[in-house]
Order: C-alpha cells, then sequence, then structure tokens
C-alpha cells in the first residue's frame, strides 16, 4: 500500500509507482505486428497478381513520400526465418501478421489457389507456432487484387460475396492452426483516406459517395465472414474472430463544444462500431441524421449515407469475439466557422459534419505529420467503447511511435511506457476488460503516404543493404523486459523532458519527487 506521504505526492504528479501495482494482469497478452504490402516485397513473384497499392504505387509515385513503393520493402517473403526470429528475441506471445489476397489466390477468386502463397504462410505459420508464438492473423490489410477494384472494389456491393469466398480459402487452409482472426484492418483509414482525397490506395476521390459505400460494404464482408467461421469452422478450430477499427480520440477544444465533438466520435468509432457491437445494431441515429442533412444541402435527393435493411441489420449485429482496436494519437473538435477551408476527414477535418480538427498545443509531434502524442486518449477512448458498447473483451491490435530513424529510441520507449501506463489505469481503475497489447510495428517498413520516411519499428531495416539488415533499437530491448517482468515496474533510459504549460519541467518534478520519497521514507 502507498503511505500518506505518497498519496499525497501522487496527487501532484502521475508517476508509474504511482500505481498500487505496475504488473499485468494474469493472462495478458503482448504482441508485435506488421502486414504483407508492407514487409513482404516479392510484388511480381511466382504468381502473384498486382494488389492496388501495387498499382498505386507504381502509377501515381507522386503522392507518395520519396516516390516508394513496396516492391521490396522489407523482403520478408525471403526473409521470414528472420522475421520469425526476431519476434522469438522479443519474448511476445503472438505476433500479428496479414495474408496478402493476391499473394494467395492471384484471380482474387478461389478458381485458382498459388501453391507457393500458401505454402509461404504455412511456413510462417508454422515456424512462429514452433517458437511457441501464436499467429494472429489478419485477411485484409488494404491490398485488394487489383483485377477486383477494376470491377469496382470496395464499391462494388458484390465484393462483400467476393470477400467470402477469400475468407472460407483461408478459414480451410490455416484454421486449423490460426487461433485469432482480423477480418479487416482499420475500415475507417481505408475507406476515408482512400476516398475522401485519394491519399491511399485506390486513390479514387468520391467523398460523397465512394466513402460511405466502401464503409458499408467493409462491415458486411466481415459480418458474412465471421458468421462463416462461426457456422463452419468455430466447432472444428474453437478460434476467435472480429475485426480492428482505428481510434482517434476527440476531446473539445473549449466548453460549449462537446455535442460536436461526441459527434466527432460516432463519424469515426460510431460508423464503424455501431452495426457490430451495439444491442440495436445499425448505423448512429445522429450520423444519419446529420449526413442527410448534409446530403440536403449539397442539392442531392435524398441521403448519400446507405441505408441498411432489417436484414443487414442483423446480418451484422453481434458479428465479434472482442473488440480490436488500433490506436496512435488524438484531435480537438470545434465546430467550423463560416468561409473556413476543410482539410480531409480522419486527419483533418470533417467537412460533411463541418467539423474542424487540430492538435492541443501541449501534445508532441513526431516525424508524422499527423502523429501528436497524448497518452491519455488510449485510456479515454477505451472508457467511452466501454460506455457505449459494454464490457467487451479488448484487444490493443497496435500501438507504435513514428521517429526518422536511428537506433537510440527514446521517445519511442516513453511512449509505450506511458501507453501501457494508460492501459493499466483503464484495467485498475475503469475495469475496461483489455486482454492484450501489439506494438506496432516489428520493423521499419513501407508506411503507406509517408513511404519509408517515418519508422515505427522496434528494429531497424537498413534499406539500403541488399539483405534489409534488421537491428534492434533500444526499444525492442525495453519491451522485451516488459513481456519478461509482466509488468512496467521494469528500467528504461531516461528521455527528453517535454515543458509542461506551466513551465515546470514534469519528468524532474517526478525525478525531485521520487528523491523526496526516499527522504521522507
Amino acid at each position: 500500500m502507498l503511505t500518506l506521504q505518497a498519496v499525497v505526492l501522487c496527487a501532484i504528479v502521475t508517476t508509474a509507482w504511482c500505481f498500487v501495482d505496475l504488473s499485468f494482469p494474469p493472462g495478458f497478452k503482448f504482441g508485435v505486428a506488421s502486414s504483407a504490402y508492407q514487409v513482404e516485397g516479392a510484388w511480381n513473384i511466382s504468381d502473384k497478381s498486382e494488389s492496388i497499392w501495387d498499382h498505386f504505387s507504381h502509377t501515381h509515385p507522386e503522392r507518395i513520400a520519396g516516390a516508394a513503393h513496396g516492391d521490396v520493402a522489407c523482403d520478408s517473403y525471403r526473409h521470414w526465418k528472420r522475421d520469425i526470429q526476431m519476434v522469438h528475441e522479443l519474448g511476445v506471445h503472438f505476433y500479428r501478421f496479414s495474408i496478402s489476397w493476391p499473394r494467395l489466390m492471384p484471380t482474387g477468386f478461389p478458381n485458382y489457389i498459388s501453391e507457393d502463397g500458401k505454402q509461404y504462410y504455412n511456413k510462417l505459420i508454422d515456424g512462429l507456432l514452433a517458437k511457441g508464438i501464436q499467429p494472429l492473423v489478419t485477411m485484409y490489410h488494404w491490398d485488394l487484387p487489383q483485377r477486383l477494384q477494376e470491377l469496382g472494389g470496395w464499391t462494388n456491393p458484390l465484393v462483400t460475396d467476393w470477400f467470402l469466398d477469400y475468407a472460407r480459402t483461408v478459414f480451410s487452409l490455416y484454421g486449423d492452426r490460426v487461433k485469432t482472426w482480423i477480418t479487416i484492418n482499420e475500415p475507417l483509414v481505408m475507406c476515408e483516406m482512400s476516398y475522401n482525397d485519394g491519399s491511399m490506395a485506390p486513390g479514387i476521390i468520391s467523398p460523397e459517395v465512394g466513402t460511405y459505400l466502401c464503409n458499408k460494404h467493409t462491415l458486411l464482408a466481415h459480418a458474412k465472414a465471421w458468421r462463416l467461421y462461426d457456422n463452419e469452422f468455430r466447432h472444428k478450430y474453437h478460434g476467435e474472430i472480429s475485426l480492428v477499427n482505428h481510434m482517434f480520440w476527440y476531446e473539445a477544444v473549449m466548453s460549449g463544444e462537446e455535442e460536436i465533438t461526441e459527434l466527432a466520435q460516432e463519424n469515426s468509432a460510431g460508423r464503424y462500431s455501431h452495426p457490430i457491437f451495439s444491442k440495436e445494431g445499425g448505423w448512429p441515429s445522429s450520423i444519419v441524421d446529420a449526413l442527410a442533412l448534409n446530403s440536403k444541402r449539397q442539392g442531392y435527393p435524398k441521403s448519400n449515407f446507405p441505408s441498411l435493411t432489417k436484414e443487414e441489420i442483423e446480418l451484422m449485429k453481434g458479428t465479434y469475439d472482442f473488440y480490436a482496436m488500433n490506436h496512435y494519437t488524438s484531435r480537438q473538435v470545434r465546430k467550423s466557422k463560416g468561409g473556413e477551408k476543410f482539410g480531409s476527414w480522419p486527419i483533418n477535418d470533417g467537412p460533411d459534419l463541418d467539423i474542424k480538427l487540430s492538435a492541443h498545443h501541449s501534445w508532441a509531434r513526431t516525424a508524422a505529420s499527423w502523429f501528436y502524442v497524448n497518452p491519455p486518449g488510449i485510456r479515454k477512448q477505451l472508457v467511452w467503447l466501454r460506455k457505449h458498447y459494454g464490457n467487451l473483451k479488448f484487444i490493443i491490435a497496435e500501438n507504435g511511435y513514428p521517429s526518422s530513424g536511428g537506433k537510440h529510441d527514446p521517445d519511442r520507449i516513453a511512449y509505450l511506457h506511458d501507453n501501457l501506463e494508460q492501459i493499466l489505469l483503464a484495467i485498475q481503475e475503469d475495469g475496461v476488460n483489455v486482454t492484450a497489447y501489439t506494438v506496432w510495428s516489428l520493423m521499419d517498413n513501407f508506411e503507406w503516404m509517408d513511404g519509408y520516411k517515418t519508422k515505427f519499428g522496434l528494429f531497424e531495416v537498413d534499406f539500403n543493404s541488399p539483405e534489409r539488415k534488421r537491428t534492434p533499437r533500444a526499444s525492442a530491448h525495453y519491451y522485451r523486459k516488459v513481456i519478461k517482468a509482466h509488468s512496467l515496474d521494469v528500467p528504461r533510459p531516461h528521455y527528453r523532458p517535454e515543458p509542461s504549460s506551466s513551465g515546470i519541467n514534469l519528468p524532474s518534478l517526478t525525478l525531485f519527487s521520487t528523491i523526496l520519497l526516499i527522504k521522507l521514507f
């Protein structure tokens, strides 16, 4: 128990030693993540077909930093044994990776299964299991076969059945060994950033129609895959399955902006969660009303936001075994003023709802232009989700920090520590059932529109090396210690202090408090 003096100091300064217990709950699991297009390379090896990201990066190099692409990336198609070794060195319980749809099914359909593609994932799964590491497999991490995109991709309602056929193939091939599945990664990002401003593949700008069709069809595709697993595979393999949602935490700029801030939450978390995780199903009513009003304002005869039939609502409702959340950063929210120019949702603004987004001046910037550091956001987001959808089982499926490079990465260590600290608070004080945490990413990789400019890896990758040499960063050693101790009570390098708004140096105050505690006791 903490003494009276310690409690008083904890009221002044929030530090790790203020916790009664720095240990993670029994059974809490740690993992690390990657995705196929970002690490595999081998874009045209064997019979693999072109993905939308192959096509996008080759035809629109100007939209990606440094005109980069994933043709070789980390070359994990050749260096998968080294990847497994790295995962093993970290001591994690699971490795989250994705299967490339065009590598496994080059036509996009189950009429032809690539033997080389099938064996690549067999080797990766079996190699992980041999090391005692569970594979957590994402079926779709944004690399749709280009052939399907040419038929309309995620805006074509038939894509839900194409995905169902793909899911059946994947479950049939790997379901005996894979016990945790993710259907689709971050539909929020893949729909909003693809169709709002064309910054991601397939790069089609259709914010008033394409975005919302993609939203609906990704959730329906997920639901069909979940129902398939539940009806035909669960009794044989006893696995779990859900989708992953990306969460920006939103908070009001000032008093009086709470209503528009809640609307911002519903426009991201709600639109991509409510049909699946709420008891009543369907879209959030506030969003249906707001987008109908916006469509009318734009001159459309009816709402551009697609409705859901009773059958579709029932199909989607309850199709989860856990809630998987990716979280990195936060935004402040206010209502827009007349004549203001808008950015693009979800990173900048929400023009359809007259929402303006910004970052608080105290949130540290990072190497990624969209990323500001606000660790309390992850806890607040978990609490918001629990409040709206009940006491679900939560998995943090991605959380990480972008740097410009270098093996000494104290800012990443600080970010991981502070986010894990907030997760412990959510567990211990808020009663949120968080069961797993995943660092993005295992190694530096192709970071979409940022190319290779930003580095998220626990392992540094030398992209000038033909062998794509991987070297552990200081953060890899730190994460390994946390996992081994099953606790945050491990040494970590001191990191550069950020001045608070009051002018008091918080890390120095923490150090002062620690010294004072030693003197007191």
